[in-house]
């Protein structure tokens, strides 16, 4: 007596490992071959058929008898290949103009360090006295508070900062030539 795919499928159903893996092994090269079909790639083909395997007991519990057990096997293949292509589409517009994004921050961070290395090297070129207050007066410190810890009034603070702005501009200018 032959058994049939339709009988290891309701043996397998109740729990029948023995009948799901002579299913599995009779049904394993067609439904391949169908995922490749609806794939176009052996790897995507390979990934969606283990994904189907993996899913088959689970899934064999809706499996009513109505049809064969090909047919239906077919079916859940389909499914899973249209499945997998709208998560695949779902991802590629979510991912989509991140790329873009992602060089524009590129360029904004470098383009960030560059000032911020542009300004470490123009600081050490200023006078030391320009330079702390500067270095005081960048950290949100007041004038009177940098002229405290300076020993220097509030005016000698704000002409020195004067004085780093002009230095400052003059050898951007200078550099920018």
């Amino acid at each position: 007596m032959t058994v049939t795919d339709e009988d290891l499928a309701k043996a397998a159903q109740g729990g029948d490992a023995d009948a799901f893996a002579s299913l599995l092994a009779r049904q394993y090269d067609r439904l391949f071959r169908l995922c490749f079909r609806l794939t176009g790639t052996q790897h995507d083909a390979e990934d969606l058929t283990q994904d189907i395997c993996a899913a088959l007991p689970a899934k064999l519990r809706s499996y009513d008898g109505r049809a064969r057990v090909r047919t239906w096997l077919y079916r859940v293949a389909v499914n899973a290949a249209h499945d997998r292509r709208r998560k695949q589409t779902t991802h590629a517009r979510a991912a989509d103009g991140w790329g873009t994004w992602e060089v524009n921050r590129q360029a904004d961070l470098a383009e960030d360090a560059n000032r911020a290395e542009w300004l470490i090297s123009a600081m050490r070129a200023l006078p030391p006295d320009l330079r702390d207050t500067l270095a005081l007066t960048l950290d949100d410190m007041t004038h009177a508070e940098a002229g405290a810890i300076l020993g220097v009034s509030e005016g000698t603070i704000s002409w020195r900062l004067s004085e780093a702005r002009k230095f400052l501009k003059s050898l951007k200018k200078t550099e920018g030539a």
